[in-house]
């Protein structure tokens, strides 16, 4: 049998990943199968043995994949804001499009992947927590434009910045509602930095 070379092993690789990405969407962790995985990316079930242990390595690569895209995306959107207010609303707008554009995976990672017995101390909450992060050096510009005082603590802004925009989101996801992320941006975006300004 012909050896296949590293760039094919890496496509192979990728492909599964992006049909795992869309079948655990679509499905949720524990109805999706390797099987149906394997039927979208085109391959067998004994292949996607050859580059993953099982169901759960895969489901960590697919999320790191998505990690990966989803805070290089925000990280670039950030940095064009303009000062305190517009790197905030960006930060704000971008994690409010993560939910109206993945909603599938979004509802997976908060009523599955949260809930597993080894969540804790897992490489899935080391990505969540790499990317509610963003938030600090947000909140570090706004104290050196003395916008917001530098008493804040930065852990509470950041749980109820991102469980508050998660609530409302969760509220569309359940309902299968459109969400209209503009909106949502602006009038969650308000509300954090009038909020901040009072403190």
């Amino acid at each position: 049998m012909p050896r296949i070379s590293p760039v094919r092993m890496q496509e192979r690789s990728h492909s599964i990943v992006a049909a795992a990405l869309v079948v655990f969407g679509e499905r949720g962790f524990e109805k999706a199968s390797i099987a149906q995985i394997a039927a979208l990316a085109g391959t067998s079930d004994g292949l996607i043995y050859r580059y993953f242990t099982g169901k759960r390595e895969l489901l960590a690569a697919a999320l790191a994949h998505f990690y990966g895209q989803t805070l290089e995306l925000a990280e670039r959107e950030i940095a064009a804001g303009q000062g305190f207010e517009g790197k905030l609303h960006a930060l704000i707008r971008s994690h409010i499009r993560v939910f109206g554009e993945n909603t599938g995976i979004c509802r997976l990672f908060i009523a599955e992947v949260r809930n597993f017995d080894d969540y804790v101390g897992s490489s899935q909450q080391g990505l969540n927590r790499k990317y509610t992060a963003l938030l600090i050096p947000v909140l570090e510009a706004g104290m050196d434009e003395g916008v917001i005082s530098h008493e804040i603590d930065h852990r509470l802004v950041r749980d109820m910045v991102f469980g508050g925009m998660e609530h409302v989101a969760w509220r569309h996801i359940g309902s299968g509602l459109t969400m209209n992320v503009d909106r949502l941006a602006r009038l969650v975006s308000q509300f954090v930095i009038g909020g901040l300004k009072a403190l």
